[in-house]
Order: C-alpha cells, then structure tokens, then sequence
C-alpha cells in the first residue's frame, strides 16, 4: 500500500475531503437520527458525583455547626459584658464598703482608748474612795513600833480583846497604814494607825 492519499471508490474523491463534506451536510440539515448521543456519565463520573455531594452536605452541616457557634459566641460576649459591668458595680460596692469599715475601725479604737482610760478613771476613783472617810477606821494611842513587821495579824489579834467582842468570821482588812512616818527617836509617843 502506498502511503498517499486515500480515495472513495464510489466519488474518488479523497477520504478527509468526504469527511469533511459529511460533518458539513449533518450540520446543515441535522436530523434526529443522525444527531449524535448525549453524552453519557460514566461509572466515574457518577461516583466523583456522589462524592461532591456529600462533601457538600457535609460543609453545609459545618456551616450551620459554625453558625450556631457563632451565635453561641455572640451569647457568651453579651454575657461576659454583663458580667463585667457586674464586676465593676460590685468592685465600687467594696470599695464604699472599705470607706464605711475604716471609718468603723477608727471609731472602735478610739473607743478601745477612751476604755482603757474609763479603766483608768475607775481604778482612780476606787482607789479614792477607799481612801475616803467613809469606811475607814482611826486608831489612836498605840505605842510606837508595838505592830511589829506586821500591821494585819497585831490588828486582827488586838482588836477582839479591846472590844470583847469575838468576830465570826475573824476580821478582814482591805489595806492598813501607818499615818505620818515612823519615829527613829523613839521617846514613846503614841503611833497613829
């Protein structure tokens, strides 16, 4: 076989020329028939199919899981808002309430002071009165020195036998002095006790 060109038997004419003319005339009157197939998906392209589909449904149900997200998000800011403005109502409330505690702490230690000195003032006026005139007893005309180192047991033994009177229960003394500073001299006056 020679390698030229090919012609029809029928036209002899050559065989890409009857091509040609062949598409012309099916475009020029194309008919049902001889119209050629639609074309036709194949296994692949219908498996790629349902792969994009379901990659689709699955970003649309991402999606809504972002929106819901989203709004969720939208929900804790206008929650952390509130919070935050709770937060700082609260904080002025501690601090009008730290004000009013120092200002109470103030008071009580002044208080604290003017208790310590009404303790001081009792314990002065007790001691005033018994000082006073009231309940005390003067004793007058002992020997000088006839005590002893002891004023209580000399007044608690001499006492009952100047009165005859015996006490029961024996005598009690808050507190016993000598009036004026004991004599060195010694010459026998009498002692005030």
């Amino acid at each position: 076989m020679s390698r030229g060109k090919t012609t029809s038997k029928v036209t002899g004419k050559p065989a890409r020329q009857l091509l040609f003319s062949e598409a012309l005339r099916q475009q020029k009157h194309p008919s049902v028939e001889d119209s050629p197939p639609l074309p036709r998906a194949n296994m692949a392209d219908e498996t790629q199919g349902a792969t994009m589909d379901r990659i689709l449904q699955e970003i649309l149900a991402v999606s809504r899981k972002l929106e819901s997200m989203d709004n969720a998000m939208v929900a804790l800011t206008a929650e952390t808002r509130s919070m935050r403005l709770d937060i700082a109502g609260f904080q002025s409330q501690m601090s009008g309430l730290n004000q009013r505690v120092t200002k109470v702490e103030t008071q009580v230690a002044s208080w604290t002071n003017r208790d310590l000195e009404l303790s001081h003032l009792r314990s002065k006026l007790t001691d005033l009165e018994d000082r006073s005139c009231r309940n005390n007893v003067r004793l007058l005309g002992f020997p000088e020195g006839v005590e002893g180192a002891d004023i209580f047991s000399y007044l608690r033994d001499i006492l009952p036998k100047l009165t005859d009177i015996t006490f029961d229960p024996p005598l009690e003394f808050q507190r016993t002095h000598r009036l004026g500073p004991k004599r060195q001299d010694g010459n026998g006056r009498p002692a005030q006790l």
